[in-house]
């Protein structure tokens, strides 16, 4: 495994984190608590040694089956959770950044990981309805209380995460990037001037970059694939489809699997300090952590840059 140094915080990330969005089951088509377990116990014996959840994976699920990985191996661990989606309330993920949502939240989390503290708290999205010094004081509180060792956003421009730092120390920034999402480009290289911590999610586009899928398919609205993403749905699926055929050669050449391919492109940006990757069976966890053993050359990854603008040309 390969490790980063994870902005200003002192701490030694692993390049690819564990997430545990698909872990909660809620929008994945269900949830297999042993076989998520046993995943992310996997992703740890290879060298991982971040894991990224949030309250509103699973409605506390995923921080719930964390609790049992986390046992005995706490200290290990550099553990990441959110604040700031309501997850008591009617809605699945309600943004409420309050100070006494942040607080309850980040609280109720705890309990639920059966930990006294967490690594990093991030608010999950902004909360337009509340203003953002009253959510980060209230997360600064936390912090100065011991149950965070360090706050951070997620989500946020770089405009808005300026804004946040007039009220405390932002850490870390949490932002979508892959081949099939590069949005957060220009945020993620700012935050990477300003010595804040950056993590990738989305890194194999839900799946679509696995090599997995070939053929469309339709997930429907409840499905985070046809919902969240827009990359399941034509036009954009079959772009992506000769973007992975491109994958396909580079991989083809280095003997390992298109995942690792489109892993390595993210982790190996020097805006990226770890690249979240979700995975829910052994399997999986040992091959998408494979990707640590061997690294793109420049030239590669330019490729893989120039292909990846094809996506969006319409």
């Amino acid at each position: 495994m390969r490790y980063k140094i994870f902005g200003n915080t002192g701490l030694k990330l692993s390049v690819v984190g564990a997430g545990t969005w698909g872990t909660g089951g809620r929008g994945w088509g269900g949830s297999d608590k042993q076989a998520a377990i046993a995943a992310i116990r996997a992703m740890l014996d290879c060298g991982v040694n971040h894991i990224d959840t949030a309250p509103v994976y699973g409605k506390g699920l995923a921080e719930e089956y964390l609790a049992e990985v986390l046992e005995g191996a706490r200290d290990k661990v550099i553990v990441t959770t959110k604040c700031g989606m309501n997850i008591d309330g009617p809605g699945n993920a309600v943004k409420m950044a309050s100070r006494g949502e942040i607080i309850k939240g980040c609280e109720a989390s705890l309990k639920r990981m059966k930990t006294d503290y967490t690594d990093i708290l991030l608010l999950h999205w902004p909360d337009v309805n509340t203003p953002l010094d009253e959510t980060i004081a209230a997360m600064e509180r936390l912090r100065e209380q011991g149950k965070t060792r360090f706050i951070g956003v997620s989500n946020f421009s770089a405009a808005l995460t300026e804004e946040a730092m007039k009220y405390a120390g932002v850490a870390a920034n949490q932002l979508p990037y892959s081949l099939v999402d590069r949005s957060a480009e220009a945020a993620l290289k700012w935050a990477r001037k300003k010595n804040i911590a950056t993590m990738s999610y989305g890194s194999l586009g839900a799946g679509i970059l696995s090599g997995k899928i070939r053929e469309y398919t339709d997930f429907g609205a409840n499905d985070v694939r046809g919902g969240f993403y827009g990359f399941f749905r034509e036009p954009r699926f079959s772009k992506i489809m000769a973007l992975v055929a491109c994958m396909d050669a580079i991989a083809d050449e280095r003997g390992a699997p298109v995942s690792q391919v489109a892993i390595n492109w993210a982790a190996q940006k020097n805006f990226i300090d770890t690249a979240l990757i979700g995975v829910r069976t052994v399997e999986h966890a040992c091959e998408n952590c494979g990707a640590a053993d061997w690294e793109l050359t420049a030239e590669e990854i330019n490729y893989l840059d120039n292909e990846s603008t094809k996506i969006y040309d319409d």
